[in-house]
C-alpha cells in the first residue's frame, strides 16, 4: 500500500490518508466522508477501529479539498469525488478484494463509481444520498451558490459547480440498478440530512445481492450507542460477501 503522501488524484492532489491494520490480508476496506466532512468523523474513525479489530484492514481518507487533503472545498462535488475514489482504489493491491464504505454524498460517490465495474467487490451505504437534485433543493435551495454558505458554516461556501453536478445527476437510481456486487444499506430512520426513502429507493432499484437495515431513532450520522451495532452488521456482510475465516 502506499503512503497518504503518495496516493494522489488525477489532478495532482494529495489526499490525506490513514490505514487501521487488519489480519484479513486479502480485503481492503475503504470509508469515505459525507460533505462538509473529512476522514476524522467520529463515525468513520470508529467503524474503521472496530472493523480493524474484527480483523479488516482499513483506510479512511478525506476527498479533496476536505481536511488535511489538498484542493479546494469549493471545487467539491460527486463527480470529483469519484475521481479521487478512483485514485485511492487503484493504489491498493490488485491482489485484495476492495469493500467501500460511503457515508451520506460519500455513499453515492460509492454507488457512481460501482455501478461503472467491479472495481469495487462489496458496497456499504451509510444514509446514503440517492435524490441528490432533492438533497440540494431541500438544504439550500434558499442560499446563493458562490455567495452563501452550507448550513451557515463559513469554511464550506456553496458553490455553482457544487449545485451544477448535483443537479445534473439528479438522482442515482440508474446508478442503483447499475451495482452488480452485494450491497448493504444502513440508515436511521430519524434521519433529517437524507431521507430513508433515499435508502428504500435504491434497495428497490438495485437488482444485486442487498440488504436494508434499517436503525430505529438513529439520525444522519447515527449515533455512539448505533456505531457498535452497524459495526457487527457490516462484519457480518463483510464475511458473506468475502468468505469466513479469511487470512
Amino acid at each position: 500500500m502506499q503512503t497518504s503522501s503518495r496516493i494522489l488524484n488525477s489532478q495532482g492532489q494529495r489526499l490525506d490518508v490513514d490505514f487501521h491494520q487488519g489480519t484479513h490480508l486479502g480485503a481492503m476496506v475503504v470509508l469515505g466522508h459525507g460533505v462538509t466532512g473529512n476522514k476524522d468523523r467520529p463515525l468513520l474513525i470508529e467503524i474503521a477501529k472496530g472493523l480493524a479489530k474484527k480483523g479488516w484492514p482499513c483506510i479512511r481518507f478525506s476527498f479533496s479539498g476536505n481536511g488535511d487533503s489538498e484542493g479546494k472545498f469549493e471545487d467539491s462535488n460527486i463527480t470529483k469525488e469519484v475521481d479521487d475514489l478512483w485514485s485511492i482504489l487503484k493504489a491498493v493491491p490488485q491482489e485484495k478484494r476492495i469493500a467501500y464504505i460511503g457515508h451520506s454524498m460519500g455513499a453515492a460517490v460509492g454507488v457512481k463509481t460501482a455501478s461503472r465495474g467491479m472495481a469495487i467487490q462489496c458496497l456499504i451505504s451509510l444514509a446514503g444520498m440517492v435524490d441528490t437534485a432533492g438533497f440540494v433543493k431541500r438544504e439550500f435551495g434558499d442560499v446563493v451558490p458562490g455567495v452563501g454558505f452550507m448550513w451557515d458554516d463559513e469554511e464550506c461556501p456553496l458553490s455553482e459547480s457544487y449545485v451544477d453536478d448535483l443537479n445534473g445527476i439528479g438522482s442515482l437510481l440508474p446508478d442503483a440498478s447499475g451495482v452488480l456486487c452485494p450491497w448493504l444499506l444502513i440508515h436511521g430512520t430519524e434521519d433529517d440530512v437524507v431521507p430513508i426513502a433515499d435508502s428504500r429507493q435504491a434497495f428497490e432499484a438495485a437488482r444485486c445481492e442487498k440488504k436494508l437495515i434499517e436503525i430505529p431513532g438513529a439520525g444522519h450520522s447515527f449515533d455512539a450507542e448505533s456505531y457498535g451495532a452497524i459495526v457487527d452488521r457490516i462484519d457480518l456482510w463483510l464475511k458473506k460477501s468475502f468468505g469466513y475465516g479469511m487470512r
